[in-house]
């Protein structure tokens, strides 16, 4: 087929879902194209600047430390319109660090760790734009019917970034395809600029994709319930072609990790307030079966990996032996900066983060920051608990993917900025009161102007539900 005539008919393609999305009349406001467009022109596929460069228009001057302008100003203006958006839903921070200690708490290091980086400049304009993943998330948490949103907006985002990367991969190879720099070996990108970008993107589709098809299931037989499950099965297809031809193992693992979940969840002879006593148990069971029987190291093979993750464990050796302060670190994004990212880059060509999140944490924000993590993550695990009890559905996703997120982590850095795996960790670790999420007639009208104009029994510590 002619290159132009498939792009024609991708650009069809796209129009019509997009023309089936609009007709359906989705209970969701203006205001959920903005984190649409914050994910999709950035951590889900390419930055402003590049889809520019694509087109023709070459931006230049761009360098690590200070970033695009053009993209410094795009991702401000989203940050900006989203806490409108807030503002005339009348959020309240108080509430919110009422209801997110632990997440504000990380949030507040992460500034305060702006200090002793190397680059303070660069390390506080990066932490202005990780701000916009809980801003973006509220959006998301503050519309009238939350499982509604993020269906909607994960669709959307599906309808643009999965026919996209097909069409780049098999038609536009200069900017679909990249060659590996350690080994010279072909890998298919798609929209996003290396295939570990493209596996979470398919992870994260695919996951919602998935938990909206089990809801499907259940509603009333007849047209609605059939096209619903025939465009969500085609978008699951063209999802798991690419996650295939990503070839990225830690994706493939966290979305059949997540899926699994979710389906045990859902049996009807689980029951939700044995979560912490499952969750032990299968710790015991896999510790037990990875270090007796091997079963960690054939599940690697299968994957066609080996003992080294690809060697990552050699990255890893050589990170952790680095002279940084082992207390606090770096700097908020400040490890890979300057003549320390100059001077791994020379031992690994083109290397630019741990490949392991809880590792990564550790360059930025040294053991401290380490531990505050790991306090959010406990706290994000007695919310997800609790939501089962209130919004099954819900509860359901948010604890399949704490776990899939938890696990992706220790061979992909996602605890960072411009990583779509942290802005949805944001949107399910966030709690924020019910009575507020009604949306003003006011909001709606604004929205429309900016676009069209204890561990075995269940129970944690006090502390760490917060």
């Amino acid at each position: 087929m002619p290159q132009s005539l498939a792009t024609l008919l991708t650009l069809a393609f796209i129009a019509v879902l997009f023309i089936r999305d609009l007709r359906g009349k989705p209970n969701v406001t203006g205001a959920l194209w903005l984190p649409f467009f914050w994910i999709v022109v950035g951590p889900g596929s390419r930055f402003l600047s590049q889809w520019l460069d694509i087109f023709g228009f070459h931006v230049g001057g761009i360098t690590v430390e200070d970033g695009s302008p053009i993209d410094a100003t795009f991702y401000a203006a989203l940050i900006a319109m989203g806490m409108f958006v807030l503002y005339k839903r009348r959020v309240s921070i108080a509430e919110f660090v009422g209801n997110n200690r632990w997440l504000t708490i990380f949030l507040a290091y992460c500034l305060v760790a702006v200090l002793w980086s190397d680059f303070p400049f660069v390390s506080l304009k990066r932490w202005i734009k990780l701000l916009g993943d809980p801003v973006m998330a509220l959006v998301i948490l503050t519309e009238p019917d939350v499982i509604e949103s993020l269906t909607v907006l994960i669709k959307r985002a599906a309808y643009v970034m999965l026919p996209v990367s097909i069409l780049f991969i098999k038609y536009y190879p200069n900017l679909g395809r990249l060659y590996d720099t350690w080994t010279g070996a072909q890998m298919n990108t798609g929209i996003a600029t290396n295939k570990n970008e493209l596996g979470f993107d398919c992870w994260i589709i695919g996951a919602v994709l998935l938990w909206h098809m089990a809801q499907v299931l259940h509603w009333e037989r007849g047209r609605g319930k059939r096209n619903e499950m025939m465009l969500c099965g085609g978008l699951m297809v063209m999802d798991l072609w690419l996650l295939k031809t990503a070839h990225s193992a830690s994706p493939f693992v966290a979305l059949i990790l997540g899926a699994g979940i979710m389906l045990f969840l859902g049996l009807r002879w689980v029951r939700k307030e044995r979560v912490s006593a499952y969750i032990l148990m299968a710790l015991i069971v896999g510790t037990v079966a990875g270090a007796g029987l091997g079963l960690f190291g054939g599940i690697i093979h299968l994957l066609g990996r080996n003992e080294t993750f690809t060697g990552r464990t050699d990255i890893w050796t050589m990170l952790w032996h680095w002279n940084i302060n082992p207390a606090v670190g770096a700097g908020f994004e400040g490890f890979w900066l300057g003549d320390r990212r100059e001077a791994v880059q020379d031992l690994y060509p083109g290397l630019n983060e741990a490949h392991n999140g809880y590792l990564e944490t550790y360059l930025n924000l040294g053991i401290l920051g380490v531990l505050i993590t790991v306090a959010m993550l406990l706290a994000t695990y007695g919310k997800c608990r609790r939501e089962l009890f209130r919004n099954f559905d819900w509860g359901r996703f948010r604890m399949a993917y704490l776990f899939s997120f938890i696990v992706y982590n220790w061979t992909e850095a996602s605890f960072r900025l411009n990583a779509l795996p942290f802005f949805i960790f944001f949107l399910i670790a966030i709690n924020y009161p019910k009575r507020q999420t009604a949306v003003a007639p006011e909001v709606e009208e604004a929205s429309e102007v900016l676009f069209t104009n204890g561990v075995v029994n269940g129970s944690l510590p006090k502390v760490f539900l917060q």
